[in-house]
């Protein structure tokens, strides 16, 4: 199955494809711009891979938690092509895409992922690696960075940008549970088809109507108004 995945969700633009077992990718970081980014990447991959988006079966999108107009560009695009295609979409979470980068990268276990929310507080989840897969823990959230703890006592890994924002906060809860820190893991689309392709065998595929963004923060429309954002 020939899957295409993108992830706009952060300052990391990225996107990927599997085709014929091959897997291409494309990433760059940027503060702006990730809707142009991104279409011209996936261009870029369908060079590379001498193949069309008509040879797509499936499309694979970081539908969030990460910045309010990341989300939507990322959703936008995968609803888009999903639509003119007619293919199904698999939605990824943001937090289990760096997690699954930390597993494949430093053979990490058990992962404490902290992404920057911005307005003083962070996106988080645990995760545990299984071998092949990361699994969600707990559940996602966003909170204050002193309200996010260590799961069950046991060691892990941290990372996420707010790793590094809030690094003096993050180390105090977390002490010396966290055997390691990389704070410039970032959701990438490579990590995003790793975990789409077992979304796919659970047949958890979803028509372009129901690719939805996760926000987390209910009022961030609201509160990007008030900041003049």
């Amino acid at each position: 199955m020939n899957i295409l995945a993108l992830d706009s969700c952060t300052e990391m633009c990225s996107t990927a494809l599997l085709y014929d077992g091959k897997r291409y990718e494309q990433s760059e970081l940027t503060q702006r711009g990730h809707s142009d980014l991104v279409l011209g990447m996936m261009d870029g991959l369908f060079e590379q891979s001498a193949s069309t988006i008509s040879d797509v079966d499936v499309l694979a999108f970081g539908r969030g938690p990460g910045s309010f107009t990341g989300v939507r560009v990322g959703v936008s695009v995968a609803q888009g092509i999903a639509f003119a295609r007619d293919i199904p979409v698999v939605a990824i979470s943001s937090l289990a895409a760096v997690a699954q980068k930390a597993a494949n990268e430093i053979g990490a276990e058990y992962i404490a992922v902290a992404m920057d929310a911005r307005m003083g507080e962070i996106y988080c989840a645990h995760y545990h690696y299984d071998g092949h897969v990361v699994n969600l823990l707990n559940q996602e959230r966003v909170c204050a960075p002193d309200e996010f703890l260590p799961f069950n006592q046991v060691e892990c890994v941290g990372v996420g940008s707010a790793w590094r924002v809030y690094e003096t906060a993050l180390k105090a809860n977390f002490g010396d549970k966290v055997v390691r820190v990389e704070a410039d893991y970032f959701p990438e689309a490579c990590h995003v088809i790793r975990l789409a392709e077992i979304e796919i065998l659970a047949g958890k595929l979803v028509s372009a109507d129901q690719a939805l963004p996760v926000y987390l923060r209910d009022n961030v429309a609201k509160k990007k108004a008030e900041q003049g954002g």
